[in-house]
């Protein structure tokens, strides 16, 4: 493996605990034969990997279902999440097992909130610092603002246009952000370090890093321009294959792609859809590896998956925004320096807010709201009226129709023919007259903006037959009587009846003036809650070849400003007959 100049920079920089020159070594130290009888075998070493995944730079405790986490079957929830509290919880996982180290799935930075997006997504990373992170496997939206930006924030230095607005100077992760099959397309050479060797109780244990070979799909193609992204498999196989040719035999992978869940899932469920992606690669990858810490689907669960020896080995999500965090025991031979398999014990633990918020996070959190303050009164749009949550007679809002517009708008570009979103997402609704902030009447600034969409969900493009299409639309109504509609973009349109049973109430069903065909596939937008079954929408998880894009409020706000002088939508795509 040749080792490129970003590389020995990386390295240079203090990296990790990767050596550079490992990455050229060919074969591993052997021992000496014994003449004398072997003592008695020590005690095994234990050790505790403690991950999470898909942060997105959730530093304050995210709001609405962005903020909880479901307990039990019957759907009861609490609140979870933030940085400082992801940090105490932390704190105290380590506390039990004296040799214990953090590392991250990916999609730590990228689609995240004012507080760090304004700063590029410096404060997250001191954050991570802070938390004594010390590998992360790179996630697609790391590559969000392109390849030189993600080297800035691993090897630190000031923003090129902005220059040093949080930090001054910006010193960079102080871990590794790992890609083992993330490469060079001129020279197949590695864009990022593909592992790191963390020492922990005397011994020595391999993480590997891995983002989805579908990145391309998912990023706009400026901003991952001369890297290729290969197959999963064979970039953990092979570099697997190097570590224990160094000696390494206990080996975890970080790995950013994830499977669907069903509805509610559990933080220690393993309740995934079968055929997802994560699972077919945890069962097909070498057996050398003995874990797997997954992301990028936003879901909890617990699995344990065979892997081609026909040995277990735990594959576990502790699903985004710092709700949950995992913890992997490891016991591991001091003499053949492996994992004893059988005694690996995996959890996922609820970030939950009722301990003391760490000092030295809360701190940085503080530093990044302050400075974001000023952005709230940032116009990002005008309207014409009071752009409302007022439903019609058939549940059809204003403030609805023009959020699925937008956010059909935003996913374009992954094939997306429809959006449709949930009215329990629109927390406020868009008035005419000016603030007390003096932005004048019909100007739409950020904070107004943020506070329609303030869950910051992540936009997902999955494949619905039309059969399932009409399913969840069937959905919306419920035993009791109750009803909860869902908000559509202007190319889908059609009819209810009051009368008709539930379960057949939906007729009339169009896209893009088109009849739906029940066995034909249509690309449907939604928030990461939808398509994981939310608010009883369980036919959403179902959905197949998904495909990330922006946050909601992303797209919320560039439709607001490409569409100035916005006037309440007529209604009309939902006809509520007898």
């Amino acid at each position: 493996m040749s080792i490129s100049p970003l590389l020995r920079r990386m390295a240079a920089a203090g990296v990790g605990a990767l050596l550079i020159g490992t990455l050229g070594a060919t074969t591993a130290q052997a021992g000496g034969k014994h003449d004398h009888p072997r003592p008695p075998a020590p005690k095994p070493v234990d050790v505790r990997v403690i991950g999470f995944n898909d942060l997105h730079g959730n530093l304050q405790p995210p709001t609405g279902s962005s903020g909880r986490v479901v307990i039990d079957a019957a759907g009861k929830t609490v609140d979870a999440g933030g940085a400082a509290y992801l940090a105490t919880h932390i704190k105290q996982l380590k506390s039990e097992v004296k040799n214990s180290f953090v590392v991250s799935a990916g999609d730590s930075i990228g689609a995240s909130p004012l507080e760090s997006a304004l700063f590029h997504d410096e404060p997250t990373i001191d954050a991570l610092n802070a938390m004594g992170v010390k590998a992360m496997a790179v996630g697609n939206h790391e590559f969000d603002e392109g390849y030189k930006e993600l080297l800035r924030m691993q090897l630190g230095g000031c923003h090129p246009d902005d220059g040093c607005v949080f930090d001054n100077p910006f010193r960079g992760a102080k871990f590794p952000i790992l890609g083992a099959n993330v490469t060079l397309a001129k020279n197949n050479r590695p864009a990022l370090l593909p592992f790191t060797v963390i020492r922990s109780g005397g011994v020595n244990i391999g993480v590997i890093g891995i983002t989805l070979e579908g990145v391309p799909d998912v990023v706009v193609p400026t901003a991952i321009k001369g890297l290729k992204f290969g197959d999963e498999v064979k970039a953990i196989d092979k570099t697997s294959n190097l570590l224990q040719r160094l000696g390494i035999k206990s080996q975890i992978v970080l790995m950013h792609q994830g499977d669907n869940t069903s509805f509610p899932a559990l933080p220690n469920s393993c309740s995934i859809v079968p055929g997802g992606p994560a699972a077919a690669i945890a069962a097909a990858a070498t057996p050398r590896v003995d874990a797997f810490f997954v992301g990028h689907s936003h879901q909890p669960y617990n699995c344990v998956v065979q892997d081609p020896a026909g040995n277990p080995r735990p594959v576990i999500q502790s699903a985004s925004f710092g709700r949950l965090v995992s913890s992997v025991d490891l016991k591991i031979d001091p003499r053949t320096h492996d994992v004893i398999r059988k005694d690996t014990v995996a959890l996922n633990h609820i970030v939950t807010r009722d301990v003391t918020p760490d000092p030295t996070v809360q701190a940085i959190v503080d530093k990044a709201v302050t400075l974001s303050a000023p952005l709230a009164n940032r116009q990002v749009g005008t309207i014409t009226a009071d752009i409302t949550r007022a439903p019609s007679p058939a549940g059809e809002q204003p403030l609805g129709d023009v959020i699925a517009d937008a956010q059909l708008a935003a996913t374009t570009q992954n094939g997306a023919q429809i959006a449709i979103t949930n009215p329990g997402g629109i927390r406020a609704d868009l008035t005419y007259a000016g603030s007390t902030a003096g932005e004048g009447d019909g100007v739409v600034t950020y904070g107004e903006a943020f506070k329609v969409q303030p869950f910051s969900n992540i936009m997902q493009t999955i494949t619905l037959t039309g059969a399932q299409l009409k399913a969840v639309l069937e959905q919306q109504w419920h035993a009791d009587g109750t009803a909860t509609m869902l908000q559509i973009s202007s190319s889908l349109t059609y009819s209810w009846s009051e009368a008709a049973p539930t379960g057949s109430k939906v007729s009339g069903l169009r896209v893009s003036g088109v009849p739906v065909d029940p066995a034909a596939t249509y690309r449907v937008s939604v928030n990461n809650f939808l398509a994981a079954g939310g608010d009883g929408f369980t036919v959403f998880a179902q959905g197949t070849d998904l495909t990330g894009g922006p946050i909601d409020l992303d797209a919320f706000t560039q439709y607001l400003t490409a569409n100035s002088n916005l006037a309440p939508p007529a209604p009309g795509r939902i006809t509520k007959l007898p």
